[in-house]
C-alpha cells in the first residue's frame, strides 16, 4: 500500500517533518484568553457534568466560579510569578481552580494524590506554592510534607474541620469588569507545572508553555462533542482535556472516583461520550470487564490512548466492539506539552504510533548521536521549534534533554518506516510507569539497600498489561546472610508507603548480578534472567 507524503523526509539530514501549522486563533493570545472568550460564546450550554458527585454547571457557571477562584487569587495579592499548587481528583470545582490560574497569567503545579510524603515535600519545595488546592483526603499528608513553606490550604472535597473550604472562595465578589490578564511574557509563559523524575530519582517539574500547540491536535472538536478522561491535572492528558474542552465549548464528564471499568462504561452509556482519552492499562482493564462485551459504544468517535505500551490483543478488542475506525494511538512527552504523532492507519501499521502532527518534526539518532535513516533503531529525538522554560528551577537537567538546537532527547528508542511512521520499541532510559505513576528503579533500590543482610541490589520494570511496569528486584547477599526472596518484598512493604514502589513483580536471590564488560551492572541481563526464572518456577 502506498501513502500520500502527510509526513515530508529530508534525506540528505534524516529528519521528518510534519504538515504546516495553521493556528486557529490570533497568535498572541494566551490559552486564558481564548478560553474566557470562548466560554462567553455559549453561557447556557453544559460545561461539566460530574458523574460521581451529580453536579452540573453551564459554561456561564463554571466561568463565573473561575472568576470568583480569579478574584481571590487576586486579592491575596497573588502575581504572575507565583505559584499554585495543586493536588486534587476530577471533583467539581477544581475546573475553576484551574481556568482561575489561567485568568490570571499564574501557573500552577499539579502533584498526584497518591504522592508519598517526602515525594510531595522535594516536588512542592521546588516551586514553592503560594496556596494549594487539595483534596480533604490528602490534606493531613500535604500539611506535613509543607510545614516548611509558607503556604495556604485550600480543600476540594472530604473537608477537614477548620479548614478553609473551595466554597469559602466561591462566595468571593467578582472584580468589577473582571478581564483575563495579559501575560507579562506572552505566550513563552509557563501555563502549568506538571510532575517527573530524573534518572538519579530527584524529582524535576515539567514547565508547560502557554502555546496552542496544545489544542491544535484536537481541532476537530465542536460544542456537540462530549469529553471524558480520568487523567487528573497532574498528567498532560487531563490537562489537555481540561483545556481544549474550554476552548472547543464541548462537555465534560468528569469523575472523582478510582478508576473502574464497569463505572467508565456506564459513563460513555449514559452521557454518549464521543470523545474518550485513556492510558493502556485502562484499557486492558476496560476489554477485561464483565460489562465490556454489551456496553454501547456507538457514541464513540474519538478513542485516543497513549503513554505506554498496549499489546495488540487489546486494541484489537476494543477496536472489534466500535461502530466507527476511531481507536488511535498516540505519542509525545510531557515536555512537549502535546501529543506529536498519532496513527489513524491502525490496519496497515498496527502498534505505529502514527505519522508526525502539524509542527514537529523527528530524527533518530545512534549512540554516537548520528542520524539514521528509515527502518533504523536509535533514540527518537522530537522539536516542536516552540519556547520551552525547561525543568523549573533546574536547568542542567533541561539542558540534558533539549539540546541547543532545541531537539528533545526523548530516551526512548524507536524507528521511523519508509511511510513515515513511528514505531516505539523500548525504553532507553530507565523511567517506569506503574498505572500511570512515574517512577525509577533506584528509588526502589535505595530502600532495599539499607536492608540487613543485602550487598548488592538491581531493580527493573516487569511489564504487565493492566499495571504496566511493575517492580521486580534481583538481590545478592553478604556473605552469611540469611533471609529469602519474600522477606525482600515484605521489607519494601513495610518501608515504602506508595503502592507503585512495591515489588509488586516479586524478587529473587542471585549469587552475582548480570554485568556489563566493565563490570557496571547490567540492568537489562539480570531483568533477562529474572523472567527466565521465574518462567522455570
Amino acid at each position: 500500500m502506498s501513502y500520500q507524503p502527510e509526513t515530508s523526509y529530508d534525506a540528505e539530514h534524516k529528519i521528518w517533518s510534519g504538515p504546516v501549522e495553521r493556528f486557529h486563533f490570533a497568535p498572541d493570545l494566551s490559552i486564558g484568553e481564548i478560553i474566557f472568550h470562548e466560554m462567553r460564546r455559549h453561557p447556557k450550554q453544559v460545561a461539566q457534568v460530574s458523574a460521581t458527585e451529580h453536579t452540573l454547571l453551564t459554561r456561564s457557571e463554571l466561568h463565573q466560579n473561575s472568576m470568583r477562584v480569579a478574584s481571590y487569587m487576586r486579592q491575596i495579592g497573588l502575581r504572575q510569578s507565583d505559584i499554585v499548587g495543586i493536588m486534587a481528583r476530577n471533583s467539581t470545582h477544581i475546573a475553576a481552580v484551574a481556568y482561575a490560574c489561567f485568568f490570571n497569567g499564574i501557573a500552577f503545579h499539579a502533584l498526584h494524590v497518591v504522592y508519598e510524603k517526602d515525594t510531595i515535600r522535594k516536588l512542592f519545595s521546588i516551586t514553592a506554592p503560594k496556596i494549594i488546592f487539595c483534596d480533604g483526603d490528602e490534606y493531613e499528608k500535604l500539611k506535613e510534607a509543607t510545614a516548611s513553606l509558607n503556604t495556604q490550604i485550600v480543600t476540594m472535597r472530604n473537608h477537614p474541620p477548620g479548614v478553609t473550604k473551595i466554597e469559602d472562595l466561591l462566595n468571593t465578589p467578582i472584580e468589577p469588569n473582571f478581564e483575563p490578564a495579559r501575560l507579562e511574557q506572552g505566550v513563552q509563559q509557563t501555563l502549568a507545572i506538571l510532575c517527573s523524575s530524573g534518572t538519579t530519582g530527584t524529582p524535576k517539574a515539567v514547565t508547560i508553555t502557554n502555546s496552542q500547540k496544545m489544542i491544535n491536535s484536537s481541532n476537530l472538536l465542536t460544542t456537540a462533542d462530549v469529553q471524558y478522561s480520568h487523567s487528573t491535572f497532574d498528567w498532560l492528558s487531563g490537562l489537555g482535556a481540561l483545556v481544549t474542552s474550554g476552548v472547543f465549548s464541548t462537555k465534560r464528564i468528569i469523575a472523582d472516583n478510582t478508576f473502574d471499568p464497569a463505572i467508565l462504561l456506564r459513563i460513555i452509556e449514559e452521557y454518549k461520550v464521543t470523545w474518550l482519552l485513556q492510558p493502556p492499562s485502562h484499557m486492558a482493564m476496560l476489554v477485561n470487564c464483565p460489562e465490556f462485551e454489551e456496553a454501547d459504544l456507538s457514541s464513540l468517535r474519538y478513542y485516543l490512548y497513549g503513554g505506554g505500551r498496549c499489546s495488540v490483543e487489546v486494541q484489537e478488542t476494543v477496536r472489534s466492539r466500535l461502530d466507527h475506525d476511531c481507536l488511535h494511538f498516540s505519542y509525545g512527552c510531557t515536555e512537549l506539552g502535546t501529543i506529536a504523532t498519532m496513527n489513524r492507519n491502525y490496519d496497515a501499521k498496527p502498534n505505529s504510533v502514527g505519522r508526525l502532527l502539524p509542527g514537529f518534526k523527528i530524527k533518530i539518532l545512534n549512540d554516537e548521536g548520528k542520524a539514521l535513516g528509515p527502518d533504523e533503531v536509535g533514540e527518537v529525538c522530537v522539536t516542536n521549534g516552540q519556547y520551552w522554560a525547561g525543568y523549573y528551577g533546574n536547568p542542567e537537567e533541561s539542558h540534558k534533554i533539549r539540546d541547543a538546537n532545541l531537539w528533545f532527547h526523548t530516551g526512548d528508542l524507536g524507528y521511523m518506516d519508509e511511510d513515515g511512521f513511528l514505531f516505539i520499541v523500548e525504553r532507553k532510559k530507565e523511567m517506569l510507569k506503574y498505572q500511570n505513576i512515574i517512577y525509577y528503579p533506584n528509588e526502589v533500590e535505595e530502600v532495599i539497600a539499607k536492608m540487613p543482610g543485602v550487598s548488592e541490589v538491581c531493580v527493573f520494570g516487569v511489564w504487565n498489561q493492566f499495571n504496566g511496569d511493575e517492580a521486580a528486584a534481583a538481590v545478592v547477599k553478604k556473605f552469611g546472610a540469611d533471609f529469602h526472596a519474600q522477606d525482600v518484598v515484605d521489607y519494601v512493604a513495610d518501608h515504602v508507603d506508595a503502592k507503585y514502589k512495591q515489588l509488586n513483580a516479586g524478587a529473587i536471590i542471585m549469587d552475582d548480578l548480570a554485568r556489563s564488560a566493565n563490570g557496571k551492572t547490567n540492568r537489562n541481563a539480570t531483568k533477562a534472567y529474572f523472567l527466565e526464572a521465574k518462567d522455570r518456577s
